[in-house]
């Protein structure tokens, strides 16, 4: 990589969206690994976390976004600001809608959002899932949210199949500025392993939960050790906020905490590349949601 390209281009891309609309599985998809969340549940990504992508002649720092939508307590009011900051600190957005549906209330919100911003952000329009959809309803969507965001070219992609990926990737890098690599070519997020990991258990729990609890789990990292040159100790709690829900994670005999922890290991040791041992707890924490205390204990900014 020749870094003293005066061509060479870097910048922070913000992952916008409603929830469930793959931000994250796109992100996975142009790292060609995984490093963010994923699960059939919305509002999987809580915080932003950055994927870095080095090309020859560029890097893509990939900073994903909470789904933007209507908040129904103090936590959704968190994710909602921190995507908004992450959009205003960035260089471009990507917008990313479902084009196997139609604009619906909250793509209007984030095309307020975009709106409200002081300084205005270069952006593309992403239309993923075209797998999902015939021609002739793909185009009609795309001139649908075209309307909705008029200023972005569109783009569409599978993230999931992989289409057209790469020519998303080109249209990002030519309209980043032009600068040096934020950091080492090989490095892949600045996101912690720990707090990766945090991550990886919480989507354990929403790939085995039933619907009424996954949007009131929290991950706390408790303790994460080095055990030796392969492996590592990891303790964590999992806070819901009734004694019923604490039930339905623990499961009987410690049924569903065992099946939620043997897929967050498997899924820890692929991102890490070594042994992982850990160790899975619950406990009611009533109302954290709207608790500003646990929320700041949580990690969840004003």
């Amino acid at each position: 990589m020749d870094t003293l390209n005066h061509k060479f281009r870097a910048g922070f891309v913000a992952v916008m969206g409603r929830p469930n609309v793959g931000k994250s599985t796109l992100i996975n998809a142009l790292l060609g690994t995984k490093i963010a969340a994923v699960s059939p549940w919305p509002q999987t990504t809580r915080k932003r976390q950055a994927g870095i992508l080095t090309l020859e002649e560029a890097q893509i720092i990939l900073m994903d976004t909470p789904g933007v939508h209507q908040p129904l307590h103090k936590l959704g009011e968190h994710m909602n600001e921190e995507a908004a900051r992450v959009l205003e600190e960035s260089d471009l957005g990507l917008f990313i809608v479902d084009a196997s549906q139609p604009p619906n209330e909250e793509d209007q919100l984030l095309a307020g959002l975009v709106r409200e911003l002081a300084h205005p952000v270069p952006g593309i329009l992403v239309l993923n899932k075209q797998d999902l959809v015939d021609p002739e309803t793909l185009d009609d969507h795309r001139e649908q949210y075209q309307s909705v965001l008029p200023q972005f070219e569109p783009i569409s992609i599978s993230a999931t199949q992989g289409e057209n990926i790469q020519d998303l990737i080109e249209a990002i890098a030519s309209k980043l500025p032009e600068n040096p690599p934020f950091y080492p070519e090989d490095q892949l997020t600045d996101t912690f392993e720990r707090d990766i990991a945090a991550d990886l258990i919480r989507e354990a729990a929403l790939m085995h939960l039933r619907a009424e609890v996954p949007h009131s789990i929290a991950v706390r990292i408790d303790e994460y050790r080095e055990q030796n040159e392969h492996g590592a100790y990891i303790e964590a709690t999992l806070f819901v906020e009734r004694e019923s829900q604490k039930a339905i994670v623990i499961g009987q005999g410690g049924s569903m905490t065992k099946k939620i922890g043997t897929y967050a290991r498997h899924e820890i040791e692929r991102m890490s590349g070594r042994k992982i041992f850990l160790r899975l707890r619950v406990k009611v924490r009533k109302n954290w949601r709207n608790d500003e205390k646990t929320l700041h204990l949580l990690g969840f900014q004003s």
